[in-house]
């Protein structure tokens, strides 16, 4: 727990960024903290070994999928650590090959979110990660990539959760967010 409260005072606030009345919460300078880092990684792969694989019937996860771009970052480094593949998911256009397609509707507008169809296979166990969870549109988006490729969405992993913004509740599967911020 005293990890979370130091990765806490690490976080900074950009009122109106991305557009005005949007307070973006930064992950950034957790990034370039290594001990900070490792400590985010590291509390991320704990509660996946100690929570969300006992209580898959499979007891494993095969692959960690990423969300643009901020999941880019901490998806890979859990993936390797879980013995997982790890499956980006791009914007709309920036995946070469045969890819599919859902749209969803953010804070602060609509985009579409791809994955290629190789990504993963029907039967594999995803978790699906990012780093914050507003409305919940772009993780919603990513689990029903995984389900037209025919995979189980164990779980949406998050650095971080706007809770008063609901959005695991547009979520088809178990959510953990390590911080919870309420404004």
């Amino acid at each position: 727990m005293a990890d979370i409260e130091h990765l806490k005072t690490l976080l900074r606030v950009h009122p109106d960024f991305p557009k005005k009345g949007i307070n973006f919460l930064d992950i950034f300078p957790i990034l370039r903290d290594p001990v900070a880092f490792e400590s985010l990684i590291t509390h991320l792969v704990y509660h996946l070994t100690s929570q969300t694989i006992p209580r898959s019937s499979s007891k494993k996860i095969d692959v960690i999928v990423g969300l643009d771009a901020r999941g880019f970052l901490l998806g890979p480094i859990i993936a390797m650590r879980l013995g997982a593949a790890f499956v980006p998911v791009r914007k709309q256009g920036k995946l070469p090959g045969t890819c599919v397609t859902a749209t969803y509707e953010k804070e602060y507008g609509a985009d579409s979110f791809e994955m290629q169809e190789e990504g993963i296979k029907p039967g594999q166990n995803v978790v699906v990660v990012d780093d914050l969870i507003a409305t919940g549109g772009s993780a919603k988006a990513a689990g029903q990539l995984v389900n037209k490729l025919g995979g189980n969405v164990l779980e949406y992993l998050f650095v971080i959760e706007l809770p008063f913004l609901k959005g695991t509740q547009q979520l088809d599967a178990p959510v953990y967010s390590m911080i919870q911020a309420d404004d």
